[in-house]
């Protein structure tokens, strides 16, 4: 739905055309001369114009003008009688994106209508693009394993078969589990290698139902399901000439499976309701925290497919295996979310950097990133100390003292669950009622979270401590 100003002033032209627009389920906004209109453009900011040429008073040249100087790529469109065409040409010479003659068919309009949205949504999805490939362009210049933190033999391994795979096109696989940076992996990759230049598409392959995955991956026309209003391009065009890491790889459905296998095989692909076939130059990379050949046993995963994406395989270890890099993970942190934070601390105090290092990290390093940035937001100091660290690690003794004890007289599973319960009820009010944030805060998905709020009932707590 777009939403669009009519300036006419003719009564029963003007009445039709906002017949068209609200057919097409427009938000449409009218007005019977050009000075009327110009103050709903002002207060309105629509996305699309269709104005008469000719009218007394403020003319369509006039509200042009004045339009393309609030704003340059907004969308006009004149209409004009047969007679003044050669005013209609000077007016697109002067930024209108399109005229029509009058008088016109409905279906003539719609038309005109839907080209210009198509045209304006490109040019914004181009833009969004080109903003993303410049990012990553400033980031390429800082070298590619900046944000892949650590010196132990285990991450320098990793490091080291990221510099030698990253100069091919060759199908990249990194296994490990969650929190353990494969997306860091992944960009790493582009970063160092000959697509570079071009653009990085991520997709996540479990956040979305697989009907909808089709659509995000290979794109649809207009009209082949409902709600495909318009034509829309897939992550593997957008990707033309660059990088699409594909993450969680192991949740796509079977027919899924089979279009991209002929992706790796062939470069071609169609789109959801499309016959024309497509092809594109991409380097993909896939990552995921299952065991994938249990899923091909399983026959939940094509062994032609495993095959085909298990080309170049990368496993990140834990973070459990480099205990030797969590002090040089957590200073990092500490640097990075500090600003954030704006906290005053830029040290740890050598217990608690104990505290962390002997912490077994079942969230890996998301785990250690999320803990740094509780300890940051509640360190009063110029050091994070043992108190600012989450209860889970130890850090508060006190609290600690109390649930061991509390151990004697329950048992082990109800106390982590009360454990579980505060330390969710800390990140919820922390993220102000946020789930999302909530989520982030704690490294969780916000699916677990939303079972963990209903299974403690915590946002009814808060409600009735606010009623």
């Amino acid at each position: 739905m777009a939403k669009t100003l009519v300036i006419e002033d003719n009564e029963t032209l003007r009445e039709g055309v906002v017949q068209v627009l609200e057919r097409m389920d427009h938000e449409v906004y009218a007005a019977s001369g050009g000075a009327a209109g110009l103050e709903i453009f002002e207060e309105e900011s629509p996305d699309l114009v269709i104005t008469d040429l000719k009218m007394d008073g403020v003319d369509g040249m006039e509200v042009l003008e004045t339009i393309q100087e609030a704003d340059s790529e907004a969308l006009v469109i004149m209409m004009t009688a047969f007679g003044s065409i050669e005013r209609a040409v000077e007016a697109m010479q002067a930024g209108a994106f399109d005229f029509i003659a009058k008088p016109f068919p409905p279906d003539l309009l719609r038309t005109r209508i839907e080209r210009a949205l198509g045209i304006r949504d490109e040019r914004a999805h181009t833009a969004r693009l080109e903003s993303e490939n410049e990012m990553l362009r400033r980031d390429s210049v800082q070298g590619f394993d900046d944000e892949i933190v650590g010196d132990s033999p285990p991450i320098q391994q990793v490091l080291s078969r990221v510099k030698r795979a990253a100069g091919s096109d060759s199908t990249v696989f990194v296994y490990g589990e969650s929190g353990t940076g494969k997306e860091l992996v992944a960009r790493a990759l582009h970063r160092a290698s000959p697509r570079k230049e071009g653009p990085f598409i991520k997709v996540n392959c479990s956040a979305l139902a697989e009907s909808l995955l089709e659509s995000e991956l290979f794109g649809h026309e207009k009209g082949a399901f409902t709600g495909a209003h318009k034509r829309r391009m897939g992550r593997f065009e957008l990707a033309d000439g660059g990088t699409i890491f594909l993450d969680e790889i192991g949740d796509i459905g079977q027919s899924i499976q089979l279009k991209l296998l002929r992706v790796l095989q062939e470069r071609e692909f169609e789109r959801v309701g499309g016959e024309k076939t497509l092809s594109t130059d991409v380097r993909v990379v896939t990552a995921t925290n299952r065991d994938l050949r249990e899923a091909v046993d399983a026959g939940d995963f094509r062994e032609d497919l495993f095959y085909r994406l298990h080309i170049i395989p990368i496993e990140l270890p834990p973070l459990r295996r480099r205990r030797g890099d969590i002090e040089v993970l957590a200073r990092h942190f500490v640097d990075k979310l500090g600003p954030r934070t704006r906290s005053a601390a830029h040290e740890i105090e050598e217990e608690a950097l104990a505290i962390l290092e002997n912490y077994s990290w079942p969230g890996n390093v998301r785990e250690l990133e999320n803990v740094i940035e509780h300890a940051l937001v509640f360190a009063d100091g110029e050091a994070i100390t043992c108190g600012d660290l989450p209860p889970m690690l130890g850090g508060d003794t006190g609290n600690a003292r109390v649930e061991l004890a509390a151990v004697e007289e329950r048992s082990l599973p109800e106390v982590l669950e009360q454990l579980e319960k505060e330390l969710i009820c800390e990140a919820f009010d922390k993220a102000d009622g946020v789930k999302t944030e909530t989520a982030r805060l704690l490294g969780i998905k916000p699916s677990a979270l939303y079972y963990k709020l209903e299974k403690y009932e915590i946002e009814e707590a808060e409600q009735s401590e606010v009623t």
